[in-house]
């Protein structure tokens, strides 16, 4: 597989990772980005020079992004897994590899390839496995879909860890979906139990009865590090969570946890954006994250 000019739809965080990354891989000649920000009356500037700083192409739609790459990938938002996959799918040139990073559900995911094939470029789905810091472009990642094997080894010829766990669309996603209701469902579970156990005044006799059940956890440290990434990013794993349930929803059950999680993120998320938590260092206890929900809550 012969891929030689990148694309991402999306440059966020991981968005810029993977085309910094990948732009100095081998064969690769030219790496691109289009991003709703490059449009941005307010963002523009500052994404334009990272882009220029970083060497990667700020494209001004996402037709001059599709025209000029042979391997485009989205990474975006879950809720708009789809609509970037119907919109991109009307400028890929025929023989485009189109992955997709983004965390959707099977079928979410088999829609947007029905799309994305219908052009006749060749959707791979991929499930990525753990945040993307510190691992960058060396995240792990399980592909899925007719040329998931094929693009799996051209990728790991380029230092990357991916591996196809089927040619049929959904299984990868299906992996990564069932995963995040766990990951995601622990932090959730350690906000609720740690901030109620801290106004109770009860956290020193909590804490140590699980370390008792879980002696290989961390407690203290493992809540400070959930703690900080829901802060961060519950927004996004709100979106993910909310695609989790649609992937109960597919296999016949009700979502019940799924969208409890969700719902919890997503009110972290709310607190964040309303600057509950501004102010508290990179290296912040799990109790600084919990004072500020309680002082929140008593508002």
């Amino acid at each position: 597989m012969q891929l030689k000019s990148i694309g991402l739809i999306g440059y966020g965080e991981v968005g810029k990772t993977f085309s910094s990354g990948l732009k100095v891989r081998p064969g690769v000649i030219a790496a691109g980005a289009w991003d709703l920000k490059f449009a941005s009356s307010v963002q523009a500037q500052a994404e334009h020079a990272h882009a220029a700083q970083a060497g990667v192409q700020a494209h001004e739609s996402m037709q001059s992004l599709c025209q000029a790459s042979d391997f485009v990938i989205s990474a975006v938002t879950a809720s708009n897994t789809l609509a970037v996959a119907r919109e991109a799918a009307a400028f890929l040139r025929p023989g485009t590899v189109f992955l997709d990073l983004n965390s959707a559900s099977p079928g979410t995911k088999q829609q947007a390839a029905a799309l994305v094939d219908a052009a006749g470029a060749h959707y791979v789905e991929a499930g990525v496995m753990t945040s993307v810091p510190p691992y960058g472009i060396r995240v792990p990642m399980l592909l899925g879909g007719a040329r998931a094997d094929e693009l799996a080894r051209t990728l790991c010829a380029w230092g990357l860890d991916a591996k196809a766990v089927s040619d049929q669309l959904g299984v990868a996603s299906a992996i990564k979906m069932c995963r995040s209701i766990m990951i995601k469902g622990l932090e959730s579970l350690v906000i609720e139990s740690y901030a109620t156990a801290r106004e109770y005044g009860v956290e020193d006799h909590v804490l140590p009865t699980l370390a008792e059940t879980f002696p290989s956890i961390d407690w203290s440290k493992q809540g400070a590090y959930f703690f900080s990434r829901v802060v961060q990013h519950g927004k996004r794993r709100a979106e993910e969570m909310r695609e989790s349930a649609n992937t109960v929803r597919e296999a016949g059950f009700a979502p019940l946890m799924a969208a409890a999680i969700a719902e919890k993120q997503q009110g972290v998320a709310d607190l964040a954006a309303a600057g509950v938590f501004q102010g508290l260092p990179q290296d912040a206890r799990w109790q600084d994250y919990a004072d500020r929900l309680i002082a929140a809550r008593k508002v």
